[in-house]
């Protein structure tokens, strides 16, 4: 895992975006951020979320910041988030329910941290997970897959009724994966790199300290998932495995719309190399069968997991991916040169990987964000936004002014760059705001 597993007063913090800096050409929007307070906003990152009808459900994750080098205090109980949550952004309320109740195995891994997740309608898909187990007695991941009823668990949540109708899990080794991401092409799941690791953290290595097993997958598992009984089922698992391109953990999957108007996603960037610690610039696309390396393209900026807003323009068939803030290899120092840092520490910048028939360009804002914020977040959708497809914005629906887009949602707060090494647990936290992303197209 070395270096990174992963009150009612508003705060406004304004940006605009309307050139790209490095690329030196005008992107076909602008943005604008506004950071505000909830009050009893839960403070998480590195978990899990649904959607229904506006409200959010939020679950797993960690309420500490980044995790400590000490294998004694990093991944510790006290820093997992025992509750679920139910937020509705509009009229900022937020209703909660503890996890204590529930079967041992659920209630685990719903405190887990780096679950995958997946939604389809009105079903979450988790797998996988790290944590504590007491069931265990040990720091493991979790060996299951659960399926929840996003709709009747936020009515339980908020009613204050029992939760535990609103859930099912199965045991499944397969599905014993962290710091993947979980996606859908049609009917088929697609699991995607991710590690298994058992034991507690050690930065030094698996031979120091209490020691422990670290796995990469270094593949895409493909499986369906049969609903109809009331325990779910896997069947037509397959798995793609490449130990050299698929080596990959704590990265974005990027919904994409590729040639011939044909979607599926892209593994950007990841950790980490065999031969140094530090991440991976070549991206991997993920079609419907099949996946592809780009080894030609170098992506610079924003290599971790962190917020992020995909945008398709079918005038041009242009794809965007913007990136916000999060931690990275590379940055931008005020003059506009690009910096290596090769302790691969938190930055402030928002990136735009921006997709043709013939290229990717990549660019970043001369804007930052309010602080080094965005790793281990996410980004959430209004429920109104017109999509292209799933979970991609269409901008050619939106108009000539701004509209409120989504939400970046929790994430690490660090107080600095680099706090690895010195990290005592005071550095940085979990994000307790959220930030609201307004977009306004620009004409042509």
């Amino acid at each position: 895992m070395k270096k990174y597993f992963t009150t009612t007063i508003i705060i406004l913090f304004t940006v605009m975006v309307t050139r790209a800096q490095q690329a030196g050409k005008s992107l076909p929007f602008q943005i604008r951020l506004e950071q505000t307070e909830m009050a009893g906003l839960p403070a998480l990152h590195s978990f899990a979320y649904a959607t229904w009808e506006g409200k959010w459900l939020l679950m797993g994750g960690r309420v500490d910041g980044l995790h400590r080098r000490q294998p004694w205090a990093t991944f510790n109980e006290e820093g997992q988030n025992k509750f679920l949550y139910v937020v509705d952004p509009v009229k900022k309320r937020v209703w909660k329910k503890e996890l204590q109740g529930l079967p041992a195995g659920i209630a685990e891994q719903l405190s887990s941290t780096n679950l995958e997740f997946c939604q389809i309608g009105d079903r979450l898909i988790l797998t996988g997970g790290y944590g504590y187990s007491k069931t265990a007695d040990d720091h493991i991941t979790y060996p299951y897959l659960s399926v929840i009823n996003v709709s009747d668990m936020i009515r339980a949540i908020s009613d204050g009724g029992t939760v535990a109708q609103s859930v099912v899990q199965i045991r499944d080794e397969r599905m014993a994966v962290t710091g993947g991401r979980l996606a859908s092409i049609g009917d088929t799941l697609i699991l995607a790199g991710g590690q298994r690791f058992d034991g507690l953290y050690n930065p030094h290595g698996p031979d120091h300290g209490p020691g422990f097993v670290q796995q990469y997958t270094n593949e895409i598992r493909k499986f369906n998932l049969d609903l109809g009984s009331k325990i779910p089922a896997i069947t037509y698992y397959t798995a793609i495995r490449d130990s050299l391109l698929l080596h990959r953990r704590d990265y974005n999957l990027v919904p994409q719309v590729f040639e011939g108007d044909e979607t599926g996603f892209t593994m950007y960037s990841g950790v980490f190399q065999y031969n140094e610690d530090i991440p991976f610039t070549s991206y991997v696309d993920i079609k419907s069968g099949t996946y592809s390396v780009n080894e030609r393209f170098k992506q610079k900026l924003n290599h971790y997991h962190s917020a992020v807003l995909p945008l398709y323009d079918r005038s041009v068939k242009n794809m965007y991916t913007v990136f916000f803030g999060g931690i990275a290899q590379y940055y931008p120092d005020p003059a506009g040169k690009i910096i290596s840092n090769k302790d691969v520490p938190f930055t402030k910048t928002i990136s735009v990987i921006m997709r043709s028939k013939d290229k990717t360009e990549e660019t970043y804002l001369p804007v930052q964000m309010p602080g080094y914020l965005g790793a281990a977040a996410e980004f959430i959708f209004m429920p109104d936004v017109t999509l292209y497809k799933k979970d991609i914005a269409d901008l050619g629906a939106l108009q000539q002014k701004e509209v409120l887009i989504g939400y970046i949602v929790g994430g690490i707060n660090s107080s600095d760059k680099n706090i690895f090494w010195d990290n005592t647990g005071k550095e940085s936290k979990a994000f307790n705001k959220v930030i609201k992303v307004y977009i306004k197209k620009q004409g042509r």
